[in-house]
């Protein structure tokens, strides 16, 4: 009997729920004897799930309903195991059904890898609660300026911070103290007291002579004393200096002269013997400094400069910032129960860390950090401070790893109440106190700069470790890089480093941003006139991109005109932005690789600017929704990493960093309205061969504007581009202009014409700590530059590191074809493969500025959408640019100037390399002349072991001294920056 699956459904319903399969198949026998499945049968969604259920017709000859079942559904669906119909495929007369689905298979997401120094490699980031991120990172020692020392670690910890929470969408709690309890604040506040009292008592110059010959004597045998290389130098500079000063005043002063010219070399004495005068009276009045106020208005006048340091960088403050001086009670709690845990002793005064015993306890272990440190007598007297490492101070330890947890103050100390007696906080302990106090037992993360490792990181860990009786007091420890100056050691006692506020009078907060992402987080950063350069011109390649973009997008478009047909093109451009996302992302999760993601981004630059020049060649518009997402990717990238600090919702905010008004939306109208005004009059001029209105209209744009800060490129063909950009960065251009080539016309060949084409652009990618490539490299080809450093230029003609065919450069112009005017020979195409050749399109590098003083009427000197050739200010007939008879001439007078600038350039390496070697150092690597030195480095024996004459001891002398007036040279370069 036919009927509907509805009525059959819920008797299939029970014979599926069957689980033993032949109990089911004889079930379902049973049930198809009931019904006719042949004639007037239309399958239903109960037929086709017991139907899959089987692998094929039963055997047995009893059950033969289901066989015949199973040939008429097979004939309809075909075999269970065949695969699904398509979606709609209606089984005879019935409803149609759905195939199988499956989900894909999809990709491992990437996980965020941070480099632990507790394990010295890149762990998963896993937080202990959730989302939420407990951060303590270490604060500045507040007793000086802050330096680019400190910027290296603020940055670095602001843009890890920056990541964290607004890209990978962490709830971070970051942390940071201010040390204003320390020897070395307390030893400084007493000195500073001491020399202004000093000063104001206006010492007579016979007075301070002999007081400055009293304090020589001490700060001698101090110098005598140091081995370290570099403190030696220091000192001895300081000394020369003071003993010039003297010198001067002492002729003066013994013949009782007096006046402003006395005065003034007081002054000058004063001065050059502060820090010597300092020490001196702290030697002997320093017990007697007992205002605790003394010691504390100091860390207060650096702090306050500290935060307007960070500020002016862009570095977020912490969301909780703790002073010492606020936790002297939590501090003396915290000593107390190390104490009670059996950890610490007391000791005439003091409390002192039992390293030995914690090392020995079950579950704890003492160096995690640097292990191999762990008894450097050294490291651990400058974790003390200066003032805890007397004879007195070292005897109170039961081991010389021990270390100050509570410090019994000596006179001319500040001092806190506390059970054992008046006294302050150890260094190490302040840290552990503070963070356990805010963050508990354990934390996410801790960071400091790479030199806190040891013994300041590792006894933290110890201590708190030993209070909390755990072993994971901090689960990542973050280190971040040294920074050297040009190269040197960066030391703020041999007093060679750079404040932050001078390092901003030459760069932007942004540009030196900028420079630290191009490096990565945790290695050494060389600040340097080369690597800011590299930031620069980085940020340069940016701005334009932006400007291109914002000049597309103020076009006036209708609604509906927004929206354009997608080429291929298009397509391809689409889908290298979202590899390039991806890479990004991957960067991210590798450790914060920003180095990585800023060589991405200026790939995906160069190919956004390689496919704007495509359409501008092609006299068409590129697509503006599109570019415009690209851009407002990088601002997003850009806006994370704290690189753009203002509201923009596009590209670099232009007014300035801490203005309110953003002269974009205010000016851009006006402008659009001049250029489009300017445009015309050109036009108008063209047509009636007024010449001296175009002149006009071209100083508008090369002399005026400039000046206010607008640049106008006008583009053959094209409207002209409107971009506000740095006033003082137009002026810089115009005066490169102007020390270019001679505007006249010149032969164009591949010699003369790409090389100035393309110097300007090597400098956009120049690698950290490496100059740009000279011009006459890249017309020579002599130097390779080719390196897996992307944000390195290739030179053109050589080849092409992305794939891309290398330009087919022709030595000498083609012969024109017949009945057509000489015509220089175009440039090679740009290889689409290559982002690298885009940058010279759309970075106001490519293609240059047409002159509009041409005449209409003049042939074409320029062939293809890029070619660029000779733009000639004169009215009139073309002139002839074919090579003139004394080429051969120039070409060797060219060649004979570039000789000579190549030697006086390597004449200056000589010499900075001569001045380079410290005078103790020049003489010892002679050892084919002399086999035995005094103390400063000095021959005083030749190869035969004799003793060298007095005439040759004379000669090397005075070597020796013009060696130390060029060293001292160099080191001055290097403390203004100013060395190459």
């Amino acid at each position: 009997m036919a009927g509907s699956s509805a009525e059959h459904a819920p008797d299939y319903r029970s014979v599926l729920s069957i689980s033993d399969e032949a109990a089911r198949v004889r079930a379902l026998n049973e049930h198809l004897s009931t019904r006719s499945y042949v004639q007037g049968f239309s399958l239903s969604q109960a037929d086709v799930d017991a139907f899959r259920q089987l692998s094929g017709p039963p055997a047995d000859a009893q059950l033969f309903h289901v066989a015949r079942w199973f040939r008429h559904v097979a004939a309809i669906l075909g075999s269970p195991r065949a695969p699904a119909p398509p979606c709609g495929l209606q089984a005879s007369r019935g409803r149609r059904t759905q195939p199988p689905w499956s989900p894909p298979a999809g990709s491992e997401p990437c996980q965020l890898r941070l480099y632990n120094s507790l394990t010295r490699r890149k762990d998963v980031f896993v937080p202990q609660d959730g989302r939420r991120v407990t951060w303590y990172c270490c604060g500045p020692t507040v007793y000086d300026a802050s330096h680019m020392g400190h910027a290296r670690s603020y940055i670095s910890f602001d843009i890890l911070r920056r990541v964290l929470r607004d890209y990978f969408k962490f709830d971070v709690f970051y942390c940071m103290n201010i040390t204003d309890i320390d020897d070395k604040i307390i030893k400084r506040a007493r000195q500073n007291y001491l020399f202004e009292q000093y000063r104001e008592k206006q010492p007579q110059a016979v007075q301070l002579l002999e007081d400055v010959h009293a304090a020589l004597q001490p700060f001698s045998a101090k110098l005598r004393e140091t081995s370290d290389p570099d403190k030696r130098q220091m000192l001895e500079r300081l000394e020369r200096a003071v003993r010039l000063a003297a010198e001067a005043l002492e002729e003066p002063a013994r013949r009782g002269l007096a006046g402003e010219e006395l005065d003034g070399r007081v002054q000058v004495l004063l001065e050059e013997a502060k820090d010597l005068l300092s020490d001196w009276l702290d030697s002997m009045h320093g017990s007697e400094v007992s205002d605790n106020s003394i010691f504390s208005k100091l860390p207060k006048f650096w702090e306050a400069e500290f935060h307007k340091d960070m500020e002016a960088l862009n570095v977020l403050p912490p969301d909780v910032l703790t002073r010492v001086s606020e936790y002297v009670p939590e501090i003396v709690d915290f000593v107390r129960k190390i104490v009670d845990n059996g950890y610490g002793y007391v000791s005439n005064g003091s409390v002192y860390f039992d390293t030995v015993k914690f090392a020995n306890s079950e579950g704890h272990c003492y160096g995690k950090l640097v292990p191999e440190a762990v008894g450097d007598q050294k490291a651990l007297q400058e974790g003390e401070g200066d003032l805890s490492v007397s004879a007195e101070r070292l005897s109170e330890k039961r081991s010389p790893s021990d270390f100050a947890l509570w410090k019994a103050s000596k006179p001319g100390e500040p001092s806190w109440p506390c059970p054992w007696g008046k006294g302050r906080p150890g260094w190490h302990i302040e840290c552990s106190a503070m963070a356990g106090t805010l963050l508990g037992a354990s934390m996410d993360l801790h960071g400091g700069g790479f030199d806190l490792r040891f013994p300041h990181h590792d006894n933290e860990l110890a201590q708190s470790e030993a209070y909390f009786e755990n072993d994971c007091w901090v689960r990542y420890f973050l280190h971040t890089g040294h920074l050297t100056i040009a190269g040197c050691k960066m030391s703020k006692s041999l007093k060679n480093f750079i404040t932050i506020k001078d390092a901003l009078k030459k760069h932007s907060a942004r540009q030196l941003r900028l420079a630290f992402l191009m490096h990565s987080w945790k290695d050494a950063l060389d600040y340097s006139a080369n690597s800011m350069e590299s930031a620069l011109q980085f940020e340069k390649l940016l701005n334009e991109f932006f400007l291109n973009v914002k000049d597309l997008l103020r076009a006036p478009v209708e609604v509906a005109g927004q929206f354009e047909k997608w080429e291929d093109k298009e397509t391809e451009l689409n889908k290298s932005f979202y590899d390039k996302k991806a890479a990004v992302h991957e960067a991210l999760c590798d450790n914060v690789d920003t180095r990585t993601v800023l060589e991405e981004m200026r790939a995906l630059v160069g190919q956004c600017n390689h496919y704007m020049a495509a359409r501008k060649a092609a006299r068409r518009r590129p697509n503006r929704a599109l570019l415009e997402s690209v851009a407002r990717y990088l601002t997003h990238m850009l806006k994370i990493f704290g690189a753009i600090e203002e509201e923009s919702s596009l590209g670099f905010p232009v007014g300035g960093p801490g203005t309110s008004l953003n002269l974009e939306p205010t000016v851009m109208p006006y402008l659009q309205v001049l250029s489009e005004f300017r445009e015309g009059v050109r036009r108008v001029a063209r047509e009636h061969r007024v010449p001296e209105v175009l002149q006009l209209s071209d100083a508008l744009r090369d002399d005026i504007l400039p000046e206010l800060g607008v640049r106008f490129e006008d583009h053959e063909g094209l409207p002209t581009v409107v971009k506000l950009v740095d006033r003082d960065t137009l002026l810089r251009e115009r005066e490169e202009k102007k020390r270019g080539p001679s505007a006249t016309c010149v032969p164009v060949t591949a010699d003369s014409l790409w090389p100035r084409l393309l110097c300007p652009a090597a400098y956009l990618r120049a690698p950290l700590g490496q100059e740009a490539p000279e011009t006459q490299d890249i017309q020579e080809g002599t130097r390779d530059l080719h390196s897996p450093n992307p944000f390195l230029l290739p030179i053109w003609g050589t080849r092409c590191p992305h794939g891309g065919p290398s330009p087919n450069l022709p030595r000498q112009p083609q012969a024109p074809p017949h009945g057509h005017p000489a015509q220089p020979p175009g440039p090679p195409s740009l290889p689409a493969s290559c982002p690298d050749a885009a940058c010279l399109v759309g970075s106001g590098l490519w293609p240059p500025p047409v002159s509009s003083s041409q005449p209409p009427s003049r042939p074409p000197q320029v062939p293809g959408p890029l070619g660029v050739g000779p733009r000639c200010a004169v009215p009139g007939p073309a002139p002839d640019c074919s090579p003139p008879a004394a080429g051969q001439a120039e070409e060797e007078k060219r060649r004979k100037k570039e000789e000579a600038a190549r030697k006086r350039q390597e004449q200056e390496a000589a010499r900075l390399a001569k001045m380079k070697v410290p005078p103790s150092e020049m003489f010892l690597s002679e050892s084919d002349k002399y086999s035995k030195f005094d103390e400063n480095g000095l021959p005083t024996h030749d190869t035969e072991g004799k003793e060298l004459s007095k005439g040759q001891a004379k000669k090397l002398k005075k070597l020796f001294e013009a060696q130390e007036k060029l060293h001292q040279e160099y080191l001055e370069l290097v403390q203004n920056g100013s060395v190459p």
